[in-house]
């Protein structure tokens, strides 16, 4: 099991950087929260791992923090929730927030997530009401939870050639529909803009903070 990876980061795009390390680039699907998180090519980073083998395909995901990993960890053992959505779904929602919309069986912000459908959130708020208290320590309870939206994240720069086609894109790719993607896009466009101000805007105004 790879559990941690530090090296230098070679590239970075909405849902992958790569890390090299010992003289070998490792490919590593993120969510956007972590990608928020990430510093600029060439300088050192840390992620926290989960290494997942399947019968096609070997896949190393990484996390800006070990919560993050832990509960992604956690959410893949949900009945019909599998790496793909759990990397969509902590795309959407921080793992502060996510724990918040469980705490407090909030299934409207779940729904609004690529992927989840209301039975998948009602699945969600079950099975991980319970599983949560294994994070006990790594999260601020509810009650006094500060965490903020996805989008409170310190803005890091991104070369974008065209801002607005590589901000549609990459939210198709975590699930919105095209049509939903560019509506998005366009209501938060302003000029100047870089494609991952973009998405941060767009994720804020399609998913309650």
């Amino acid at each position: 099991m790879i559990g941690r990876i530090r090296g230098i980061l070679v590239e970075k795009t909405p849902g992958q950087a790569l890390v090299e390390c010992s003289g070998l680039g490792y490919e590593v699907d993120i969510p956007y929260t972590t990608f928020f998180h990430l510093p600029d090519a060439g300088q050192e980073v840390t992620l926290h791992t989960h290494f997942a083998v399947r019968e096609d395909a070997q896949s190393l995901f990484g996390f800006a923090s070990r919560l993050d990993r832990d509960l992604f960890r956690l959410l893949i053992k949900v009945n019909g929730v599998g790496p793909k959505l759990a990397i969509g779904i902590l795309s959407g929602l921080n793992a502060q927030q996510f724990i918040h919309c469980v705490e407090s069986r909030d299934i409207k912000s779940l729904v609004k997530l690529p992927g989840v459908g209301k039975k998948t959130a009602e699945r969600l708020l079950i099975e991980m009401a319970d599983r949560i208290s294994q994070l006990e320590g790594q999260f601020i309870p509810a009650s006094g939870s500060t965490a903020g939206s996805v989008t409170d994240s310190p803005q890091l720069s991104m070369a974008a050639h065209r801002p607005a086609d590589e901000a549609e894109a990459a939210l198709i790719a975590l699930g919105y529909k095209p049509q939903e993607a560019e509506r998005a896009i366009a209501k938060v466009a302003e000029e100047g803009m870089s494609s991952e101000a973009l998405i941060r805007l767009a994720l804020r105004n399609m998913i309650p903070a």
